[in-house]
């Protein structure tokens, strides 16, 4: 996740190197950008780091006095949501061409194929980026899923069951057998994303494993949703 902070005190390229560098000395701080000119800090962080945290990061009794700007955050916010979640929808476009194309028969487009492929290529791909790197994502996936939480194991496994029901959409194996645990993983996988959202915890989203750094939002909520729903409607056609 990145914020963006108001620092007041820099007035030169030192003052700038000192903060950053005290401010990465934080465990949970990934990066930090900061300028003088503009008195501004972004920092991307692995779970949410209090404004005091910060502030005793780069000194109690210094010159320099992080704080939070609204009109920043809102304005980085508003500019760097696309670029934030482009690889998602990137992904997601890809999966939607391809499997129209793939589903386009004789001048007419076969919803039920279309659906069919749409959702192989979706656990396909999510499943490959998780795959990328299980340990990552499995630490990822526990700080929000319902199951994971408890039974640790569940993130090591749940790639693989992404992967399985991926070849059987393709291979179109025991459909409704398919169907019914997809309603059940994705249904269940998304409880946690809900109440993570509800409650606004600034945690990182596991759709994409630990290779993209995206925040969970209402987003990954309609991406689990939407493959409930296509599930459930594919079990009565």
């Amino acid at each position: 996740m990145i914020h963006t902070y108001k620092i007041s005190g820099m007035t030169c390229s030192g003052c700038e190197a000192t903060v950053k560098s005290n401010l990465l000395k934080l465990p949970d701080v990934e990066s930090v950008e900061v300028s003088k000119d503009t008195g501004v800090a972004t920092i991307g962080m692995s779970k949410h780091i209090s404004l005091e945290e910060l502030q005793n990061a780069i000194g109690v009794n210094s010159k320099y006095l992080i704080s939070n700007d609204n009109s920043v955050a809102q304005s980085m916010e508003e500019s760097s949501w696309f670029a934030t979640y482009k690889p998602l929808f990137v992904l997601f476009g890809l999966i939607l061409i391809v499997s129209f194309i793939a589903s386009y028969h004789i001048g007419e487009l076969a919803p039920t194929l279309w659906m069919r492929y749409f959702m192989a290529g979706f656990f396909l791909c999510f499943s490959y980026f998780k795959l990328i790197n299980l340990q990552g994502f499995a630490d990822s996936y526990s700080m929000y899923d319902i199951v994971a939480k408890r039974i640790n194991v569940w993130g090591l496994i749940y790639p693989f069951v992404e992967l399985a029901l991926g070849i059987a959409y393709v291979t179109n194996f025991a459909p409704f057998t398919t169907n019914i645990i997809t309603v059940a993983v994705m249904g269940i996988s998304s409880i946690g994303v809900i109440v993570s959202v509800a409650n606004k915890q600034k945690i990182q989203c596991a759709c994409l494993g630990a290779v993209f750094n995206l925040p969970m939002s209402t987003i990954t909520i309609i991406e689990d949703l939407l493959m409930v729903a296509m599930a459930g409607v594919m079990l009565f056609l």
